[in-house]
């Protein structure tokens, strides 16, 4: 990711070699300003609170936020509580799960003497490898966004639309949904995407529309209710989407909202692709509705809006009527019915148990490592 021409990670290890250091997405796209995690604890916040958020991003904070710990302390007993502390941050995304079971399989054996060393290295490790997959993810990707652009009039635009943020912001490095429309950017393919707002917390008008205009990736910004709208009427080629748990059989938790798009691409033919790298599948779930947890966030996201007002200051202001209660689920599952795609690190395969078994044969039939 560029920012003002400098290449930036979400997530990177301060000067004095210790520390951890976050952009803080709350204060995007009016600021960009980083955080400095000191602890678990702060890590843990930083999670909690969203400074950082995307499910990649939420594992690899976590295990920096492990080997912050293992710094202060390499006890048994500290490194389960820190297990336990960062595990309950957020509910839905299973790389987080995944982050710290691999972090707890690496250090318990160890020595405690041992034990910071190998958390930072093994954290570290974990990002590098989030980087690679979503590049991986973004050429498997490109590939069906060339097909899409061959069935087009030479040099016409694809309109792709996308929902919530599954870009830099959301990963260590290039993104997942993002990932395929930067590469095809980049190679001459006239790409224009639609960029949902993404009620409650806005992570399209302000995370995605950020990122797409640093950019260069020519793009609009609509609200939530009008992708089906622009569906009927022929402006959207393909519907590309992250997701913060897969299941073994394909269906997909993504944010509040990714199911209403799935359901208006079905009606109009409009293929719906979700891009994913494999710590994001939870091989030991089979029914996505009934079984993957949703996060219930603040009512206060949904009844107060932030936005920079017209004297330059960033300001909350209240939008519901004084007494009304609001519910706020943060995400909701697309059965694998309306999915016409995964895009993973190894591949595009159909949204079942056969296409992702037929893509990762080692995992299939396996529970979550």
């Amino acid at each position: 990711m560029r920012i003002n021409g400098q290449h930036y990670r979400t997530i990177w290890l301060a000067p004095d070699g210790w520390r951890v250091c976050v952009i803080d997405q709350t204060r995007l796209p009016f600021r960009f300003e980083t955080v400095t995690l000191s602890s678990a604890e702060a890590a843990a916040e930083a999670i909690r609170s969203m400074i950082v958020r995307g499910a990649p991003l939420i594992g690899a904070t976590a295990a920096y936020g492990v080997a912050l710990a293992m710094r202060a302390d390499p006890s048994d007993t500290a490194l389960d509580e820190a297990l336990t502390l960062l595990g309950a941050t957020r509910p839905t995304a299973v790389n987080l799960r995944w982050a710290l079971g691999r972090m707890g399989r690496v250090l318990k054996p160890l020595d405690p003497g041992r034990r910071a060393e190998m958390a930072y290295s093994e954290a570290a490790l974990i990002c590098d490898e989030d980087v690679a997959l979503c590049r991986s993810i973004g050429e498997h990707g490109l590939g069906v966004i060339r097909s899409i652009a061959a069935e087009k009039a030479e040099g016409a635009t694809v309109n792709i639309l996308t929902h919530c943020n599954a870009g830099w912001l959301a990963t260590v490095d290039w993104g997942t949904a993002l990932a395929p429309i930067y590469l095809a950017h980049d190679a001459g393919i006239p790409v224009h995407v639609w960029v949902d707002e993404t009620r409650p917390r806005n992570q399209g008008a302000a995370l995605t529309a950020y990122e797409l205009g640093a950019h260069g990736v020519p793009h609009t910004v609509i609200a939530d209710n009008a992708g089906g709208h622009l569906m009927q009427h022929g402006e959207v080629d393909m519907v590309i989407v992250g997701t913060d748990r897969t299941t073994a059989t394909g269906d997909v938790a993504n944010k509040i909202g990714t199911y209403l798009k799935a359901l208006a691409a079905h009606d109009n033919g409009v293929p719906f692709y979700v891009a994913l790298p494999s710590p994001t599948i939870d091989w030991s779930l089979s029914d996505g509705l009934r079984e993957i947890p949703i996060e219930e966030r603040s009512a206060r996201e949904v009844t107060h809006l932030s936005g920079l007002a017209e004297d330059g200051e960033v300001r909350s202001i209240r939008v519901v009527a004084p007494g009304s209660n609001a519910a706020n689920p943060a995400f909701d599952v697309t059965p694998a019915r309306l999915v016409t795609g995964l895009i993973t690190e190894r591949g595009v395969c159909e949204a079942s148990a056969a296409g992702l078994a037929g893509l990762f044969p080692e995992r299939a039939g396996r529970p979550q490592a």
